[in-house]
């Protein structure tokens, strides 16, 4: 029997062009949106904090100089009002005195202010080299503190959550639903190939591999690493998708992460494309997730006589029955048949061509029951030799001689006509030899 290939590749394709278009036009901008404002949140803040830190110390010094400035102001103005001039030229004199100092405070009150500015320009500047086209509408001067403000606020206020639960509803009701939906697929296909080596089974019962023992076909899972592991990521993508907290940040990250990692090799990565397109006809060809071995057991109690993984070691008779068995089984499963049918409307055509020739007459044998049960237009071609062998299981002949090198001539006879002129000739021989 034979998998619908072209309905699972259609599967396939409709889930990768879904998964294609949910990721380039929703998954995609989304992360992209997120890791974009979860990153400038985060260095923003971290700016935040280091501004903070720094502009709370020029503060403080700032704060700490004028105190002492005004401490300075109040000694002089006391040391004024305790020891006023007593003549025109101390007066004078005080006068000048005073407006240095206040001259001075003044002066440093102005330099402090200029080295504070200079430094929330310059931050400011970075601010907006490393992100311009949040920062196109403010300016690198401190008249524009309110917007600088203001922006702060607009990123730590964002409708950020909104986007998080939009895209956990998306990733729950639709992506781990069609990851589902694959996974379904795939092991259905399997179960179908269980089904089928079953049916053949059942058939084989009916031959004799050898005298009171038949062949009974048995698939393993597979040890293959890699298709275990993608075995293991399937289930992965969808355990407990019903039962989980649709709130849980944790489970759909885990989850995001899992089914990304699966399409990110249907896809292809950078630099292993090749490698993954290998990878992806390995895991999804289902036939890949067996391993076969043939099993000859005694027909009396059904325990097994000799388990075959391949043909080492064997005789030229057994690795030839054991062939024609695996030859049998697989024409059963590609073309579907049922085994054993009376009657069949299909047209299921195979040709042999010079398998019998050097096999034995007890495989041929062998072989051609198979072949009668599987109900298989056949096509025999062989050297005269094994005529014999065939004729019983044969319903017409074709003689093919070419006696001048030149040109082939093709005679047809069903079996009855060969069997009458085949008795003719010996007659005839016969008669000749009286």
């Amino acid at each position: 029997m034979l998998i619908d290939w072209f309905t699972v590749g259609a599967q396939l394709l409709n889930f990768l062009i879904l998964v294609w278009l949910l990721k380039r036009f929703l998954y995609k901008p989304i992360i992209e949106a997120i890791d974009i404002r979860e990153r400038r949140i985060a260095a923003e803040l971290a700016d935040a904090a280091a501004k903070k830190i720094a502009a709370d110390k020029e503060r403080d010094e700032f704060r700490s100089k004028s105190k002492a400035l005004d401490e300075q102001r109040g000694a002089l103005l006391a040391k004024a009002a305790h020891e006023p001039p007593s003549t025109a030229a101390a007066c004078d004199k005080a006068e000048t005195r005073a407006g240095t100092e206040l001259m001075e405070m003044a002066n440093e009150r102005g330099r402090s202010m200029s080295r504070l500015s200079s430094r929330i320009i310059s931050t400011m500047g970075d601010f907006r080299r490393q992100y311009p086209v949040e920062t196109s509408e403010l300016d690198n001067a401190v008249e524009s503190a309110h917007g600088y403000r203001e922006l702060h606020k607009r990123l730590t206020e964002d409708d950020l959550p909104r986007f998080q639960r939009t895209f956990k509803t998306y990733l729950n009701q639709n992506t781990i639903r069609d990851i589902a939906g694959f996974h379904s697929q795939l092991t259905k296909q399997a179960d179908l190939i269980r089904d089928r080596i079953d049916t053949i089974n059942a058939s084989l019962v009916g031959v004799d591999y050898n005298p009171g023992r038949y062949i009974r076909l048995e698939p393993q899972r597979t040890s293959h690493l890699e298709i275990k592991e993608f075995q293991a990521d399937l289930r992965a993508c969808t355990d407990n998708a019903v039962s989980a907290d649709p709130d849980d940040d944790q489970y759909s990250e885990q989850k995001f992460l899992q089914v990304k990692r699966i399409i990110e090799r249907f896809r292809g990565r950078e630099g292993q494309t090749e490698a993954d397109r290998k990878w992806t006809g390995l895991v999804t060809d289902v036939r890949n997730w067996f391993t076969f071995s043939a099993s000859e057991r005694y027909r009396e109690d059904d325990t097994e006589y000799e388990r075959y993984a391949d043909s080492a070691g064997k005789s030229g008779g057994q690795k030839e029955k054991l062939a024609y068995t695996i030859l049998a089984a697989s024409l059963a499963y590609q073309f579907k048949l049922d085994w054993g049918a009376a009657k069949s409307r299909n047209f299921q055509f195979a040709v042999i061509d010079e398998a019998f020739g050097r096999g034995s007459d007890e495989s041929t044998r062998f072989a051609l029951e198979l072949f009668g049960r599987l109900g298989l237009q056949l096509l025999i071609v062989t050297p005269l030799q094994k005529i014999h062998v065939i004729e019983p299981y044969v319903s017409a002949v074709g003689f093919i001689d070419n006696p001048t090198s030149m040109d082939s001539h093709l005679r047809t006879l069903t079996i009855e006509e060969y069997r009458a002129e085949r008795l003719a000739r010996t007659l005839l021989a016969e008669a000749a030899m009286a």
